[in-house]
């Protein structure tokens, strides 16, 4: 199967119910102040790179690259169930870190879960590190956050 991976806006149909899709994955797992969710309008503004990733006019992932001057945060990462598997998420990653690259930005930094298992393994693998709470998080006990050093 081919995938692309390109960036899109979040308003689109398809790509509206994959951030519904992980919001009813999230809302269970951790209370809403645990929840660090960005809303589609915040996806849609200018310091936000929106990537989705399709496989014969499907959406089966996305993820988003928020823009700092000294960082990227990754947010909004997720493929639907029936696509995992596949090394999407490795994918989107990769995606995530040539848009970082481009902006010419030093690091990645992300907040994830401490029950999302699959993403953990997958910024273990791709060599992020764990770090302090960063920009407006506090620490929590449910939150993990992590940072991957670019080479330029």
């Amino acid at each position: 199967m081919s995938i692309s991976i390109e960036l899109e806006s979040p308003r689109t149909s398809d790509v509206r119910a994959l951030i519904e899709a992980l919001d009813r994955y999230q809302a269970p797992l951790y209370p809403p102040e645990s929840n660090h969710l960005l809303s589609l309008e915040s996806l849609c503004a200018p310091d936000i790179r929106f990537l989705v990733a399709r496989a014969q006019g499907s959406a089966l992932g996305c993820a988003a690259l928020r823009v700092f001057s000294d960082f990227g945060e990754i947010k909004r990462m997720f493929v639907i169930p029936e696509a995992r598997g596949q090394r999407l998420g490795v994918q989107l990653l990769a995606a995530l870190e040539a848009c970082a690259r481009h902006e010419r930005l030093p690091r990645l930094r992300l907040e994830t879960g401490i029950h999302q298992h699959e993403a953990l393994r997958l910024y273990r693998a791709a060599g992020f590190k764990e770090r302090e709470p960063f920009g407006e998080y506090r620490p929590d006990p449910l939150s993990v956050f992590m940072e991957l050093q670019l080479d330029r």
